[in-house]
């Protein structure tokens, strides 16, 4: 998966993929790289409203043979790219997969939706008790574990089941925490929604992930 993710992508992000480390933030005071977990996402955030300047959305070079509006996801560096003109893209912080639940490939937006139902797949429901209550469907709203939008992830026209989404737990962008799907903070997922088209391409990159069909 590397070297075909690698040919298809530059060298620009290749670079990130030669090891797998844990999360860690760069300390202004003490000029240090420290380890990010979950206690210390919670305290951040508690203590500043917003997640570290690192997962906070910016504008980076970022050179690539993929096209504008293709969004590449570094999971192991937990930045989801935008891909803009000119060798640039918008980067934002982003949650993903737990261990055990990583995943990589080549795969498109097949729809998005605003405020969206989350329905847990069966295999959720069958290992989580939160999540068998809403097996029917969780209406849309701030309390959703989908937050304000979604992107549906497709490959061809088959639904993967993942999806990029908003969240209600901001402090976890930059974390291993979900079932697979990749998550954001509200603002921007609704800035994706707002900038990306139906049918865009989505490459995703983890190392030492599970391999999804198109990689």
């Amino acid at each position: 998966m590397k070297m075909a993710a690698c040919l298809a992508l530059g060298v620009a992000i290749c670079a990130t993929l030669a090891y797998a480390a844990e999360t860690q933030i760069f300390d202004p005071k003490t000029r240090k790289w420290v380890e990010y977990d979950r206690k210390k996402a919670r305290t951040y955030y508690a203590a500043h409203k917003q997640v570290p300047e690192t997962f906070r959305r910016q504008i980076v070079k970022f050179r690539t043979a993929e096209k504008p509006g293709t969004i590449i996801i570094d999971g192991n560096q937990h930045f989801l790219y935008l891909v803009q003109p000119g060798f640039t893209a918008i980067r934002y912080g982003i949650g993903v997969g737990r261990e055990g639940f990583g995943w990589a490939g080549i795969v498109k937006v097949g729809r998005t939706a605003e405020w969206p139902t989350w329905t847990p797949p069966a295999e959720m429901v069958a290992r989580d008790p939160n999540a068998k209550k809403w097996a029917g469907g969780q209406p849309g709203g701030p309390d959703n574990p989908l937050g304000a939008r979604a992107l549906y992830l497709y490959q061809g026209d088959q639904d993967t089941i993942y999806r990029i989404h908003g969240t209600p737990e901001p402090w976890t962008i930059g974390l291993d925490v979900s079932s697979g799907c990749i998550r954001m903070n509200n603002d921007d997922i609704t800035d994706l929604h707002s900038r990306i088209n139906v049918g865009a391409k989505v490459v995703v990159l983890m190392q030492g992930a599970s391999l999804y069909k198109g990689v």
